[in-house]
């Protein structure tokens, strides 16, 4: 095995789509996915790039991928990078590329001067879990993740009264 890591470029969008869409098939979460090429593009290497990629590849061939933001710690004053998605092809798995993936995402981290890496995993992807918890990972179970999607955000974007009327 030849494994590479490199940043994803422009030119490699549809690999990038199609790992995103084979991740969304293993967790059994295509219904959710309205992601299309162009959206990606200009999200990923538009006027405002909103997050990054890594791509692992042997000999030349995707193997994997790894899609990532920077956030921010207000207690630590620094930035972080939260880890959006990291996936390897069935196939592969197994074969450290995973960790590899995370590895090189580390030393971006380090890099950049984060105070820290992280990201949800599903509670039902026991495999997943075990490997981050075999590189140190711990669960930050303090919190509670909440998320506002579709109409509920379209709606308080909207809304014009004030608190308290």
């Amino acid at each position: 095995m030849t494994l590479h890591i490199r940043a994803g470029e422009p030119a490699d969008v549809a690999v990038i789509a199609q790992l995103i869409r084979d991740l969304a098939h293993y967790e059994k979460l295509e219904h959710e996915v309205t992601m299309t090429e162009e959206k990606l593009t200009d999200s990923l290497f538009g006027e405002r790039r909103y997050a990054e990629t890594l791509i692992a590849e042997d000999s030349g061939e995707p193997v994997g991928f790894a899609l990532f933001f920077h956030n921010f710690s207000t207690f630590l004053a620094q930035p972080g990078i939260y880890l959006e998605d990291l996936f390897v092809v069935p196939a592969r798995r197994g074969q450290g590329i995973g960790q590899a993936l995370l590895k090189a995402l580390a030393r971006t981290a380090a890099e950049r001067g984060c105070g820290r890496l992280e990201w949800a995993v599903l509670d039902w992807n026991q495999d997943a879990i075990r490997f981050y918890e075999r590189l140190g990972a711990k669960p930050n179970s303090d919190w509670t993740v909440y998320r506002l999607t579709g109409e509920p955000l379209r709606s308080l974007a909207a809304r014009r009264e004030l608190p308290g009327e």
